[in-house]
């Protein structure tokens, strides 16, 4: 279970309140202006969906608060988790690909110092990858007309150690030469995972990369629902008795207890 929904708004061109003086105030004036959207006051809040305030004084910011959302808006309010109907992440930028690293307003450092470790592992060029594939989309459609194909294709070449490995710093320069040839190295396969406990964290790398990557998964019925949370939303999941030697196509998984 998650204890926030993380949502990715499309705020260009509209109107978020702002409440506050100060570093505070201005800071998320920056963000408002850098997401495309127009800062404005309390007093316009009938033309706006979010507001953030800051302002330092617990009840003034509470009132204000109050205010807000009696007229419709979601409201932030900065460094007081208790008073936010939605806290921002810290964000890695990659434009298009955008990370958001947030800790429920547990601790904005944390978040920050996981987005600095981050950020000296993705490579700068990820955003050029992620326009030559959208650029790239209806030659890959065309190539592979079946959805699935399509999946598996993506995923092999985004793999360690694919053509287009996403820690690559030069997997933009091949995108052109994949898009020849997609299905080129998306055969089938097919993993065992042996599960040592309930605990996700127990997982390897490898075997959590395996059920995030997986078009089935096989499974037994006491498997927990944790562990299978790990494999993508739109796997296929089927009884372990019916697990072949080998699936006809894609790459499935399956998972045992030790």
């Amino acid at each position: 279970m998650i204890a926030t929904l993380p949502l990715f708004h499309k705020v260009a061109g509209t109107r978020i309140v702002v409440v506050g003086d100060g570093e505070m105030a201005a800071a998320k004036r920056r963000l408002v202006e850098r997401a495309g959207a127009i800062p404005c006051a309390e007093t316009e809040a009938h033309h706006a969906a979010l507001a953030f305030v800051a302002l330092e004084d617990e009840r003034e910011a509470a009132a204000v608060r109050q205010n807000l959302k009696a007229k419709g808006l979601l409201v932030n309010v900065a460094d007081k988790p208790d008073l936010c109907d939605f806290t921002t992440p810290s964000i890695l930028d990659r434009d298009p690909l955008l990370i958001a690293i947030g800790t429920g307003g547990a601790s904005a450092g944390l978040a920050k110092h996981v987005r600095l470790r981050l950020e000296a592992v993705l490579p700068q060029r990820l955003g050029e990858l992620a326009r030559k594939l959208a650029a790239g989309r209806d030659a890959l459609r065309g190539a592979l007309p079946d959805g699935d194909a399509r999946r598996r294709a993506v995923d092999a070449a985004l793999r360690s150690g694919g053509t287009l490995d996403v820690l690559g710093d030069t997997s933009a320069d091949r995108v052109e030469q994949w898009l020849a040839d997609p299905a080129a190295k998306s055969s089938a396969r097919i993993e065992t995972v042996v599960l040592r406990s309930d605990d996700p964290e127990d997982l390897t790398l490898r075997q959590a990369r395996w059920l995030g990557e997986a078009d089935t998964i096989y499974h037994a019925a006491d498997i927990a629902p944790e562990i299978l949370a790990r494999a993508r939303a739109d796997a296929v999941r089927r009884p372990l008795e019916n697990a072949p030697d080998m699936p006809e196509d894609g790459f499935a998984v399956i998972l045992e207890r030790a």
